[in-house]
């Protein structure tokens, strides 16, 4: 990277700043390389690990950088249960990150705003997915949008020599080796030796998941109102306690791992590792207790709505009117997934093993091969008709597909001949 020209008195930039090595290196360019006259750091909170605010605190101050906290976890955890309702993964994982970056990015607008910045900035390269999604939030305001990294055609090993030139406090060795996000929902781990999709990771790279062992199992009760987890095991909590709560207990089963070829915003492909055990509980619960109180239409419907939902998610467009519009379907559906479900912890898996609602589509006594008749005055026999019936295209279109194929005569599918060459 060369500097060729130096503008000056760009006025103040807020920083998405989490004291890692990239934003550390990202406050020294804005000022030397983009003229800003001050830049101001901003973390917020969506359930990161203590130490990493600590870190963070630590490294703004040494580098004489403002550091603004918003505390963004309830926010955070309220998206997480829309999440839940819309049964939201991608490509099989639950969505972590991507539900993060709107929430941190809405939240350093409002600061960058109140303090007067000109811009914005962030510290993602041009090649994932992180960048379109703060992007997509600060675009819809006045202020400049500056992305160094990404910019400058910046790499790790060149951030890395630059940090050593000018003696920026970033950590060393290991604390580089993979890149990695954690949240509320999830926690990513990428890079190193983890690019190469035939490595088997270390056990050492998961922090929330215990490996499956032989530890005796576990049943959780979970209880839903309106789509929403409020209680585990008929205590009530808040959103982030619940799933705080949940990420202990499932974790320590070893429930929520993923090993994934993800392929990104961009086109690209990469391997990612993620953990989120209580994730992975509260969206099985939640779609056994869908299955006991939807219709089979409002099901099969309803997973094409999810499927566009987490689509929109991942983009990081949770505001997008399309996203608004499948949520007056899914708020509907939801108003009667309330009940309970009990879900078994066992060696690294969960599976719903009871539910119960009001709401329930069910009837034990049209359904039992005890009982006779079903409801509603209709009987076994009634069946027949619809067995019949059943097929009977599909079977009609073998039988001319065979007829065809032996050249036999082409009949109405009564069985009788019909004559080509007859005239009108």
């Amino acid at each position: 990277m060369q500097n060729t020209s130096m503008p000056e008195g760009n006025g103040t930039v807020a920083l998405a700043f989490s004291g890692g090595l990239d934003t550390t290196v990202c406050v020294s360019l804005l000022k030397e390389e983009y003229g800003y006259d001050e830049v101001i750091g901003v973390t917020v909170d969506v359930g990161q690990p203590d130490y990493e605010f600590e870190e963070a605190e630590e490294t703004a101050e040494a580098l004489g950088v403002e550091q603004h906290v918003v505390d963004a976890k309830a926010e955070f955890a309220d998206l997480c249960m829309e999440a839940v309702k819309a049964n939201a993964d991608y490509q099989g994982y639950p969505l972590g990150t991507a539900l993060a970056r709107p929430v941190i990015a809405k939240a350093i607008l409002s600061v960058a705003e109140e303090e007067g910045c000109s811009a914005v900035a962030h510290g993602c390269t041009g090649k994932g997915n992180d960048q379109l999604r703060f992007e997509a939030v600060w675009r819809d305001s006045d202020l400049d949008v500056i992305a160094p990294v990404r910019e400058l055609g910046l790499t790790r090993e060149w951030e890395n020599e630059y940090a050593a030139e000018k003696g920026l406090p970033v950590e060393g060795g290991d604390g580089g080796r993979y890149s990695i996000d954690t949240n509320l929902w999830s926690r990513s781990i990428e890079g190193s030796e983890l690019e190469d999709p035939s490595t088997i990771p270390a056990d050492d790279i998961y922090k929330w998941t215990d490996n499956p062992s032989d530890k005796d199992a576990e049943l959780v009760e979970v209880t839903f109102e309106d789509g929403i987890p409020v209680a585990v095991d008929g205590e009530e909590l808040g959103g982030v306690e619940l799933i705080e709560q949940l990420n202990a207990q499932a974790g320590a089963h070893g429930i929520g791992r993923t090993d994934m070829m993800e392929d990104r915003m961009l086109g690209l492909k990469v391997r990612e590792n993620y953990e989120h055990p209580a994730a992975t509980v509260l969206l099985t619960a939640h779609e056994a207790l869908e299955g006991l109180v939807l219709t089979q239409e409002e099901r099969q419907f309803k997973a094409q709505v999810d499927q566009e939902w987490s689509q929109k998610a991942y983009q990081g467009l949770v505001d997008a009117p399309l996203t608004g519009a499948l949520e007056a379907f899914i708020d509907d559906t939801n108003e009667r997934v309330t009940g309970s479900v009990t879900v078994k912890l066992e060696g690294g898996h969960c599976r719903p093993v009871s539910r119960e609602s009001e709401y329930a589509v069910y009837s034990e006594s049209a359904a039992s091969f005890n009982e006779e008749d079903v409801s509603g005055g209709i009987t076994q026999q009634d069946a027949t008709g619809v067995a019949k019936y059943h097929g009977f295209q599909s079977r009609l279109a073998n039988k001319i597909l065979d007829d065809a194929k032996k050249g036999a005569a082409v009949t109405d599918g009564s069985g009788d001949a019909v004559s080509e060459d007859t005239e009108e």
